[in-house]
């Protein structure tokens, strides 16, 4: 397992090696997936509106498949590898952060979704291959991380790394919701010579000068004004906090939102924010990370 995973760590950055390090990784193994934009990904609500309200398909069919990208605490850490299947040279590449509840199929979904636009994206898992169904069991394991960020860090740094050296990716976003927009801005702030673009959909914020200094990537943040667990208080003084610093930021606070209201099993589910935001996001993505538009054919 140790020498498979160092094989690819190590594999040429150019599209011809990166691809042949995914298909091997896949022989004798029927987790790799074609998905296409007729449907045939498995979707639920978190399929994007358009402007006359109904839910559409991805542009482009994916590729997906569980493949491990990090060692953390000496154990091999896997997650949900997905890229344009028409792919034809280097794409960006997003690192996908997963809500409180682990990586899951929803999280697997949206990596899916992203893809589709034209990005390679990893979806990591900050759980060591648990998740939650219950909010107990997610308190307890997102507790874990409180009580041990170091691993957590290391684990997205190697992912980058690995988006970077296997899948060959020149620029890297990050995008995370919840725990994982909490994370978003944590890695921004942690690995500011590896991410090129940082979103974050709620999670927690920091007011902190000295410690919100080292954010070079230009940041995206969606907020509920309405959010109690994340009060518009601690928003505004995070605003105030990297106009300070004079960082590259947008902020977007939607009045009468709520926590999670772009997370479509979450009880404060709201479709039209989740479209607009989703809009914004693919925007800001592809503003700063200028290849993703180029690539596929």
């Amino acid at each position: 397992m140790r020498n498979n995973f160092t094989r690819r760590t190590t594999a040429s950055i150019t599209l011809s090696c990166a691809l042949i390090a995914i298909v091997a990784c896949t022989q004798g193994d029927d987790s790799a997936t074609v998905r296409n934009n007729a449907g045939q990904i498995p979707r639920n609500d978190a399929s994007p509106l358009n402007d006359a309200g109904e839910r559409t398909g991805s542009q482009l069919s994916v590729v997906a498949e569980t493949l491990a990208y990090a060692e953390v605490d000496d154990q091999l850490v896997k997650g949900h590898f997905v890229f344009p299947q028409n792919m034809v040279e280097t794409l960006p590449a997003i690192i996908l952060v997963h809500e409180w509840w682990g990586l899951n199929d929803e999280i697997r979904i949206l990596a899916d979704r992203i893809a589709a636009e034209g990005f390679v994206v990893l979806a990591v898992d900050l759980y060591g291959g648990r998740s939650a169904k219950t909010s107990p069991d997610a308190r307890k394991l997102m507790q874990e991380i409180v009580e041990n960020p170091e691993s957590a860090a290391e684990n997205l740094r190697q992912a980058c790394d690995w988006v970077s050296s296997t899948a060959g990716a020149t620029q890297v976003g990050v995008v995370g919701y919840g725990l994982g927009g909490g994370w978003s801005l944590n890695a921004a702030m942690a690995l500011p010579d590896k991410l090129d673009a940082a979103v974050m959909f709620y999670g927690q914020v920091s007011d902190d000068e000295q410690e919100l200094a080292p954010l070079d990537a230009p940041l995206l943040g969606f907020f509920g004004a309405a959010d109690v667990s994340i009060p518009l208080d601690a928003v505004n003084n995070f605003e105030l906090a990297l106009q300070n610093l004079d960082k590259a930021f947008e902020i977007e606070i939607y009045p009468d939102a709520r926590g999670g209201f772009a997370s479509p099993r979450n009880r404060n589910f709201d479709a039209d924010l989740e479209a607009q935001s989703w809009r914004k996001m693919l925007e800001f993505l592809r503003e700063n990370l200028r290849e993703s538009e180029q690539g596929t054919v």
